[in-house]
């Protein structure tokens, strides 16, 4: 997948919006449509380093619902949080 997305993007300037969904409950409890047997925070990590060649102008981070009855601790913000610093970092 990786490599089929650097194929597709080249060095053209890349806007990237990252949809927490993707994550399984356990790392992202907090989002509108919770996804059983997501990705895990580690398997995100290792994808958005793989990616770091690509040329993006901008990004944002998507369906995070801090308040959402099933994330009393937030955590889905700080899954949020992790994506969007090892993104801009």
């Amino acid at each position: 997948m990786v490599e089929e997305l650097r194929n597709r993007v080249d060095n053209n300037l890349t806007y990237l919006t990252f949809d927490i969904d993707c994550l399984d409950p356990a790392f992202a409890p907090g989002t509108g449509t919770l996804v059983c047997r997501g990705l895990t925070m580690a398997q995100i990590i290792a994808i958005l380093g793989r990616l770091r060649s690509i040329n993006y102008v901008g990004m944002d981070i998507v369906e995070v619902y801090p308040p959402y009855a099933y994330d009393q601790s937030n955590i889905a913000s700080v899954a949020a949080a992790t994506i969007g610093y090892r993104l801009a970092s």
